[in-house]
């Protein structure tokens, strides 16, 4: 990485342009600058969400997503690079899996709460939803890859039942929706 970072304010985007990976400059309001803004948010609220007192095996499932989404941002930065790949949205799909085979089958909508990390989960995951929205929207424009997107479907997905799991493990019980409550 050597000396990438050593200047942080380089002014370069003051024109309302920024550039990406391969050199070349788009506007800050791009399609494919939004869906990296997007994702980078995304990272960040699993950020908060670590900051939370969880299990061993959620910490290091969210790390790992973490340097997937800021490997996900490195292909969003130079427009013909694909990082991510079909095993990182079977990883996505595998924990899935894990986390929702100790769980009660969903017979009713949950509203986002319950816990505190449920909450956050619950957060990263409407997050993680418009970041995926974003990164469509940009693939009609310019090379995206296929696992990106899957990707992003996917860990929205984990998210949902990341938070349910979570739920679970703090004694918290989902929340459900209640319809035609005011009725």
């Amino acid at each position: 990485m050597g000396h990438r970072l050593s200047r942080i304010v380089t002014r370069t985007g003051d024109d309302g342009s920024t550039g990406l990976g391969d050199g070349s400059r788009v506007a800050k309001d791009s399609l494919r600058v939004q869906a990296l803004g997007d994702v980078d948010e995304l990272n960040s609220v699993l950020g908060v969400l670590l900051a939370e007192s969880l299990p061993a095996d959620v910490v290091d499932r969210l790390s790992t997503v973490q340097h997937d989404l800021f490997d996900l941002g490195s292909e969003l930065a130079v427009p013909g690079y694909a990082a991510l790949k079909p095993e990182h949205v079977a990883a996505l799909e595998e924990w899935v899996a894990q986390m929702n085979a100790d769980l009660p089958m969903l017979k009713e909508f949950i509203l986002p709460g319950g816990s505190r990390p449920a909450g956050l989960a619950h957060q990263a995951r409407s997050v993680c939803r418009r970041a995926e929205r974003t990164v469509v929207a940009a693939a009609r424009e310019g090379e995206i890859s296929q696992s990106a997107r899957q990707y992003l479907n996917r860990l929205s997905d984990a998210l949902f039942i990341l938070a349910r799991h979570l739920n679970k493990a703090l004694g918290q019980p989902d929340v459900l929706w209640q319809p035609k409550r005011h009725d």
